[in-house]
């Protein structure tokens, strides 16, 4: 049952890194099997990292992680979705793709802000490691399995729709922000 539990919560943490992969590969310059493992390996370490982190500083920081958490990984999905927006109406490519790897850091940070709550709150429930340690191994497989199933779908839509998709990507990335943020001021 432990094993269930921790894929289960493995693929809700996961949703968002297989969404902004998807969107943000679409004009990923290199769709080289290194560049999409690199990618997919940051997003599981940021991931997997900010999990084991919450959980081992939950005691210190769950006031603070409460309350902000939501609007730290809103705005950074906002400055993401900006940059693709930004790139399909203008042409404009700097600051938004999983080109580089501040950019890759930045998308595996957006994305795993939830990872870190989650860290705290099992923390919090007195989850000792070795129940942690399952969950952590889920984590970092189904993010990396996630990441490359978003960018290799993400760079077929890119190749066939182009500009089109990357103003659609820039647009959902967008909305999954504005849901983060109604949640975070209690609206929804």
């Amino acid at each position: 049952m432990l094993l269930v539990r921790s894929i289960l919560i493995a693929f809700s943490l996961c949703a968002d890194c297989f969404a902004v992969s998807l969107c943000s590969s679409l004009s990923l310059r290199s769709v080289r099997g290194r560049t999409v493992a690199m990618v997919a390996l940051c997003f599981a370490v940021i991931q997997t990292a900010l999990l084991g982190l919450g959980w081992a500083f939950g005691y210190l920081f769950v006031g603070l992680l409460s309350s902000i958490a939501k609007f730290i990984g809103a705005a950074l999905l906002i400055y993401v979705s900006a940059g693709m927006l930004r790139e399909g109406i203008c042409g404009q490519t700097e600051g938004r793709d999983l080109n580089g790897f501040r950019n890759v850091v930045l998308g595996g940070v957006a994305t795993s802000i939830d990872a870190l709550a989650v860290g705290c709150s099992q923390s919090l429930s007195g989850v000792p490691f070795n129940e942690v340690l399952p969950l952590l191994v889920s984590v970092f497989a189904v993010t990396l399995l996630s990441v490359l199933l978003g960018i290799g779908l993400g760079s077929r839509v890119g190749t066939r729709f182009g500009r089109p998709a990357v103003i659609a990507g820039g647009a959902v990335l967008l909305a999954i922000a504005a849901i983060i943020l109604l949640q975070g001021l209690g609206l929804l």
